[in-house]
């Protein structure tokens, strides 16, 4: 796509007009004049108002970003002053890119800088970052006309009262500022009550709302509800389904009877609904994104020698071991079963250690239970998978760290990563 620079340098603009044949945009005092030549896109109000003003040494702007208008071959001053203002206030103010700021502008529209000013001055104070507001003004411009102490301000107070702390205040509205267009009344203190009913707790509540904020803005009753039903009526503890609508509120907010098809499916999978990997499977395989990662996983385990039963057995163990990425897979089993001599299989009876850190826990144990056992100071029946990988760090350190010193000086600094091999 051309760019005003790359277009500019292509086709230089001109003040005035003294080419009649010319297929660029001419430049007047009273804002543009088009050649007919001109491509239609860009013949439009947005670039029309925007270059007018423009120096062509301004960032690279997409022209094609604009929306068709009606052709003009002349643009008042008017026009020009204030859209080419509400562009670069988003620009200057925001942090809103020229060509984001271009299209945010078709939906707000201002001429004096007080309103958005305190509007960004509220956000500040509540611990929005720069990038926060950028991301806020680009979703929902308008937020910039609101009254900052009668609409803004009783939303952001009453987040922070139910524990979205400052830090993740910013972020969680930044991702979705469709919550600060709600009305407190009637949407967003009703769903909080509801949710408060199941969750129990403030801390929950918030923890489901910064996961998405779908949680007030929906109505419960849609979806929500009707799914908890169905969970309860398979007598699904309330822990799990707190589980479930704290940590993956998304999965239990599907479509009614996609969540229905989603649990009779972990059913016939085997999952008992008492246990907390009922819903953590529920939440693998729901959604499109989640079927694809799921899918995806499933090819992943099969190229490295894992059979259906294989695979099946390890979800059903550790659900989540559906939903890591290829090159986490990748890389853990690589080590574990070419470095260490582990077989692939063995892996899938304890899919837990796919989950720990490669650099910080896994290569630090294995390698160190190595050195051991290449000086006969263990035995081969201590090398396995469960009883290196799954012990707590004390455990560990007291069975092949401490416990050997005297006969590996410096084997603490080894397995601390702080010496190589070759100093031992």
């Amino acid at each position: 796509m051309l760019s005003v620079n790359l277009y500019c340098k292509l086709f230089p603009f001109k003040k005035l007009a003294t080419d009649s044949n010319a297929s660029l945009p001419l430049l007047h005092k009273d804002g543009l004049i088009f050649n007919t030549t001109l491509p239609e896109c860009y013949k439009n109000q947005q670039f029309i108002n925007f270059c007018s003003l423009v120096d062509v040494s301004s960032p690279e702007l997409d022209l094609r970003t604009a929306t068709s208008a009606p052709k003009e071959k002349k643009v008042s001053k008017k026009i020009a002053k204030e859209s080419s203002y509400t562009i670069s206030y988003l620009i200057n103010s925001c942090g809103l890119s020229p060509e984001k700021a271009i299209s945010a502008s078709e939906k707000v529209h201002f001429e004096t800088p007080e309103k958005p000013n305190s509007v960004i001055a509220l956000l500040e104070k509540h611990g929005f970052s720069k990038t926060h507001i950028a991301n806020l003004v680009r979703r929902r411009p308008v937020l910039l006309l609101s009254n900052p102490e009668k609409t803004l301000l009783p939303k952001l107070e009453f987040f922070k009262s139910i524990g979205v702390s400052q830090a993740h205040l910013g972020g969680t509205i930044s991702r979705d500022p469709t919550l600060l267009t709600r009305s407190l009344e009637n949407q967003i203190i009703p769903n909080y009550n509801y949710l408060k009913s199941v969750l129990l707790t403030d801390e929950k509540v918030a923890a489901a709302v910064k996961r998405t904020s779908w949680v007030f803005l929906e109505d419960p009753g849609k979806n929500l509800a009707p799914n908890i039903t169905v969970l309860k009526e398979l007598n699904v503890p309330q822990s799990c389904i707190i589980l479930l609508l704290t940590h993956f509120p998304e999965a239990i907010m599907q479509r009614h009877e996609e969540f229905r098809a989603s649990v009779s499916e972990v059913v016939e999978m085997g999952f008992n609904p008492l246990r907390s990997t009922f819903v953590l499977a529920l939440h693998a395989i729901s959604g499109k994104g989640n079927k694809t990662i799921w899918a995806r996983c499933y090819e992943t385990y099969s190229k490295l020698g894992w059979s259906k039963d294989d695979i099946f057995m390890a979800f059903r163990k550790h659900p989540n071991c559906m939903i890591l990425s290829e090159k986490k897979i990748t890389r853990t089993m690589d080590f574990l079963v070419n470095k260490m001599g582990w077989e692939s299989k063995m892996i899938a009876s304890c899919p837990t250690v796919l989950f720990f850190n490669l650099e910080n826990r896994i290569i630090p144990r294995c390698s160190t239970v190595q050195v051991l056992f290449s000086r006969e100071l263990i035995k081969k029946k201590d090398l396995k998978l469960t009883t290196v990988l799954l012990p707590t760090e004390k455990y560990f350190l007291e069975k092949f760290v401490t416990k050997h010193e005297k006969q590996v000086p410096k084997l603490y600094d080894f397995y601390e990563g702080k010496i190589g091999i070759e100093e031992l």
